[in-house]
């Protein structure tokens, strides 16, 4: 049986917005066909009609999935060493608690119109899970270690972590420019140069890792003294964190650099002079409850860069949302389409983690999932807008 579904507009994501498009679906809910409002035949009666705008499924290409039982627990504009503190306090917890609020936090995602997700992990912890979830899932094996000496223990557990994640596809990735020492870099390159890693990695989430980056100052020089953590060895760069890290990052993999809240034009066109493949991924709900702050925006339009969205982890944020990400994007950069961030949140994610022969756009053949966004003016969000998860 054939499902034919219309809206106000369809956003293929591909081509231009459709009004009053249809889109028909198999019963495995393949695009098998899609018309533009001269084409349709409209005297169907099976034809289900929206107001609202029809987009692809999201994808989330950043999330924290095992950290969902802090859920309303830390407290907001703290600053992220601060809020880095309070995980490392709060976090460990009864397995089960641990368990019951991922797979709470996995469902609310699938109602939310997400259907794929760049999942940070530092246990394995959410393995089951992600195998019993409607969803599409890419787990980040995070590896911190600032320590030299340590460098080889832990990137050998991390690769041990990334094999106990089979058949789950996964990657190593370093977590941060200020938790991951040169040895540990290192031994990253090695380890990519004859195997295809996919890269992220927190990014100026703060002013204060620039400022350890340039002066060797500020609230990380604190945060290392009260782990006791001898931080001797590291010599201040003279330039911003971004600048320092991506050129110890391998030179042949994709690479998704998460946050970028503090990031510069400076630090864009110095990415940009490299020519390494980056992608930016904001999660701008998180920024706003950690630092109370938004990325300069405006620095990344314009560029043809490929954006994405997230929503980190919901210690940072009060839901796992991404139309909730874009109406506080759109809420603060008005100049921002629609046309465009749909795609970050979209297509771009799944260009990224590699899965948009199937997911990201709607066009014949492939199961995106369907998305129903209401309340909407035009081509245009509204605070009143909602998601509805049609397919």
């Amino acid at each position: 049986m054939v499902r034919k579904v219309t809206a106000d507009y369809i956003l293929t994501v591909t081509g231009k917005p459709m009004k009053n498009g249809i889109v028909c679906l198999n019963d495995k809910n393949e695009i098998i066909g899609l018309s533009d409002s001269q084409e349709a035949n409209y005297t169907d009666s099976d034809i289900e009609r929206y107001e609202g705008i029809i987009t692809p499924g999201f994808i989330n290409s950043h999330c924290h999935l095992e950290l969902s039982h802090l859920e309303g627990t830390l407290p907001k504009s703290v600053g992220l060493v601060d809020f880095i503190k309070n995980v490392i306090t709060k976090r460990d917890t009864e397995e089960n608690t641990v368990v019951n609020a991922m797979i709470n936090a996995d469902q609310a995602m699938y109602e939310n119109g997400i259907v794929a997700v760049g999942d940070i992990s530092n246990l394995l912890i959410s393995k089951q899970v992600k195998l019993k979830s409607q969803l599409y899932y890419h787990t980040f094996v995070e590896i911190l270690g600032f320590e030299p000496e340590l460098a080889k223990q832990k990137f050998r557990a991390g690769l041990d972590l990334k094999d106990d994640f089979l058949p789950l596809v996964s990657s190593v990735v370093p977590h941060a420019s200020y938790s991951v020492c040169k040895d540990l870099f290192r031994f990253f390159r090695l380890f990519c140069s004859d195997t295809f890693n996919l890269f992220s990695i927190h990014n100026q989430e703060s002013e204060e890792e620039n400022k350890f980056f340039r002066y060797k100052a500020g609230a990380f020089v604190d945060f290392y003294k009260s782990l006791n953590i001898n931080i001797d060895f590291f010599k201040p760069q003279g330039r911003n964190s971004i600048q320092s890290v991506i050129p110890l990052l391998p030179k042949n993999q994709k690479i998704l650099l998460v946050h970028n809240t503090y990031t510069s034009a400076k630090d864009i066109y110095f990415l940009h002079r490299l020519g390494r493949d980056i992608t930016w991924c904001f999660c701008p709900n998180a920024n706003l409850y950690i630092e109370n702050k938004l990325p300069k925006l405006e620095l990344f339009l314009g560029h043809n860069f490929n954006i994405t969205i997230g929503t980190d982890s919901l210690a940072s944020n009060e839901k796992l949302c991404i139309l909730s990400e874009l109406k506080t994007l759109h809420k603060n950069f008005p100049s921002l389409t629609l046309t465009d961030s749909i795609a970050w949140a979209t297509l771009n994610g799944a260009r990224f983690l590699g899965i948009d022969d199937k997911f990201g756009s709607i066009e014949i053949g492939k199961k995106p999932g369907l998305n129903l966004i209401t309340a909407t003016r035009g081509l245009n969000l509204t605070p009143e807008s909602t998601i509805k998860k049609l397919v």
